[in-house]
Order: C-alpha cells, then structure tokens, then sequence
C-alpha cells in the first residue's frame, strides 16, 4: 500500500514547483477550491466528507490523501468517512448503470442504421 503521508508531502513540494512555475494556475485552483466555503452552508467536516467521496470516483490518489486528512482533521469519524465512501460506491456503479443504459442506445442506433 502506499504511505499516504509521505505521498502527501512529496505531491504537495510538487504542486509547490507548479506554482513557482505557473502561480496564477495553482492561485486559481486556490480561489475556485475555497469558493464554495464562503458560503458557509456547509461546515467544513461536510465539505471534507463530499470531497473524500469525489475523490473516489474520480479515482485521485492525489486528492484522496489530502481530503482524508483534511476530513481526520475536521472531527470526520471513521463511521462518517465509510459512509461517504459508500455514497461514491453507489454512484460509480449508478453511473455504470446509466452508461449501460447508454451504451445500449448507442448499440440499437447502430442496428438501425445498417
């Protein structure tokens, strides 16, 4: 398995470069990853827990390990954290199932056009 800590580090050092190279990029990911905070409907263990999930579906190890600190950090337990974990499983396969559905109208346009 991978050591998420250090994992964590070392990408945050690279992300670090990316800025020194690129600052506007890494100071509007900056801007856009803290809108949604001012808002303040959701605390920040909430927003945590939805990023964690999100993460997972869109398969970032990257983001996973920032978010599941983040999430530790904000009081998640780890009842709370399996339970968002079980809502991106729903949705992967919730988005099979429509890309099935998909896929399958694709298949019969297809058909109909030989």
């Amino acid at each position: 398995m991978l050591d998420w800590l250090e994992y964590r580090n070392e990408l945050l050092g690279r992300i670090g470069d990316l800025g020194q190279l690129s600052p506007g990029t890494l100071a509007g990911y900056q801007t856009l990853s803290g809108a949604g905070a001012k808002t303040g409907h959701l605390d920040a263990k909430t927003r945590e827990l939805i990023a964690l999930a999100v993460a997972v579906t869109t398969r970032c190890d990257g983001c996973i390990t920032v978010h599941a600190g983040e999430a530790v950090k904000h009081g998640a337990s780890e009842g709370e954290i399996a339970e968002a974990l079980g809502v991106a499983v729903a949705l992967n396969a919730g988005a099979a199932l429509v890309y099935s559905a998909r896929a399958l109208d694709a298949v019969k346009a297809h058909e109909g056009s030989k």
